[in-house]
């Protein structure tokens, strides 16, 4: 984490708290929104294809946002522990525009690459 400067770091965590701030309260409004409502027209077969339909929507985005929440607080933790920005692959530095890109990154460009062709395979 030698090669961030104190307001690179910085500017990373606050871009992560807003991040994660954005996420909860996206949640909180979801919770809330009258349209989660149950569907009032149609028949019982309607209505349930319309419940099952929005809780399975609603499904994959909260594991989408939980998986994002697990990997804003671990690289929050990493910098805690001062090993944000080191590849968890080669060890190599990881460069600020590449974290400011993508802040949750935990490697470099080169080893995500190989980790996505090996995938693709």
């Amino acid at each position: 984490m030698h090669h961030l400067t104190e307001e690179q770091i910085k500017e990373l965590r606050d871009l992560l708290l807003a991040i994660r701030e954005k996420i909860i309260r996206s949640a909180d409004e979801q919770i809330k929104d009258p349209s989660n409502i149950a569907f009032e027209g149609g028949d019982e077969i309607d209505r349930a294809n319309i419940e099952t339909e929005r809780y399975l929507q609603l499904q994959r985005v909260k594991t989408r946002e939980l998986k994002l929440l697990r990997k804003i607080d671990y690289a929050l933790l990493k910098m805690e522990n001062m090993t944000y920005g080191i590849c968890e692959n080669c060890g190599k530095e990881i460069p600020f525009e590449r974290l400011k890109a993508r802040p949750v990154t935990t490697m470099c460009i080169t080893c995500k690459e190989l980790e996505e062709e090996m995938e693709n395979e």
